[in-house]
């Protein structure tokens, strides 16, 4: 049987495409072949796995494989802050900035912004989440939240967020790997939720959505004048370095500033917003309902204050 193909909707030329998966074959076998899912139970989403495999793209060898990478990956150098020949490691190109003119930010404060380059699936109402990535898949918010353990009284994220809404923005290894914030406003400190490293592809997360509530991620709660509290979840994934953290907490953040980055590994961003405080775009909400993502850039407007 084919394997089945990763869609997702295009939304600068407004088509539907094909995803060229980093690591396909491998990807693959680890979460649709019984004997790859325990090769991933058993190592592949361990720390030390993905900081082996961080340690060999730290290598001065790695820049190597740079060049190969932009080329087969169709990947735009003339965004890069500083020459593709300057970099002294892959993973120094891999969480690379970026010249400011390449992402402009959506205008107006009642306007929100996507927090990273990606592909972007938008859950418009959180009690509707289920079956997003595979029919009956189990996700709890207070798992996400690091509140699952906690009793129901103690849980002010989750109810906050309860019938709220989601953006999941996956990014793939050949997208630009820093995160920004989505709206304006005064960001908390970011807290780390330890976990696993499983894979977020869709390949990993037909089989669980539950993935994303199990693996390490760091949380920040922005308070934002125009969309009330928002939080932000990093989350990690097999092969994902680090996740580090550049802004400062307490201070007045602008939309679009930087957050912080990944180091390698394709990994995702989630963000909640409360119930009635974001109007997606129609066309993200229309794709989002096929369970299709939209592939938009960071800065790009995903809704807006209702």
């Amino acid at each position: 049987m084919p394997a089945e193909p990763i869609r997702y909707y295009d939304r600068y030329d407004r088509t539907l495409k094909t995803e060229e998966i980093y690591g396909e074959k491998w990807l693959r076998f680890a979460y649709e072949n019984p004997a790859g899912r325990f090769f991933v139970w058993l190592l592949a989403r361990r720390i030390f796995f993905s900081r082996w495999y961080g340690w060999q793209m730290r290598k001065r060898m790695s820049a190597n494989e740079i060049l190969p990478f932009i080329v087969k990956y169709n990947v735009n150098a003339d965004e890069f802050a500083k020459s593709p020949f300057d970099y002294r490691t892959f993973n120094e190109f891999f969480y690379r900035a970026l010249k400011p003119e390449a992402r402009p930010i959506a205008p107006g404060e009642e306007v929100a912004a996507f927090p990273a380059d990606g592909r972007h699936l938008v859950l418009p109402d959180l009690n509707a989440i289920d079956g997003v990535y595979v029919k009956g898949s189990e996700f709890k918010l207070a798992d996400l939240l690091g509140e699952g353990g906690l009793p129901e009284d103690q849980r002010p994220l989750s109810r906050l967020f309860a019938g709220g809404s989601m953006v999941i923005s996956r990014l793939c290894p050949v997208d630009y790997h820093r995160f920004h914030f989505p709206v304006s406003g005064i960001p908390d400190e970011a807290r780390l939720i330890n976990g696993w490293l499983y894979s977020v592809s869709p390949v990993a997360l037909r089989r669980s959505l539950h993935y994303l509530a199990e693996n390490k991620r760091m949380l920040t709660a922005i308070d934002s004048p125009d969309f009330g509290k928002v939080v932000m979840l990093e989350v990690g994934a097999t092969n994902v370095g680090s996740i580090r953290q550049t802004y400062v907490p307490g201070r007045v953040m602008k939309k679009g500033d930087e957050k912080g980055f990944f180091a390698f590994g394709g990994s995702c961003v989630i963000t909640l917003f409360a119930r009635g405080r974001l109007r997606f775009d129609p066309d993200l909400v229309t794709q989002s309902a096929q369970f299709i993502e939209t592939y938009a850039r960071m800065g790009d407007r995903m809704g807006e204050k209702p």
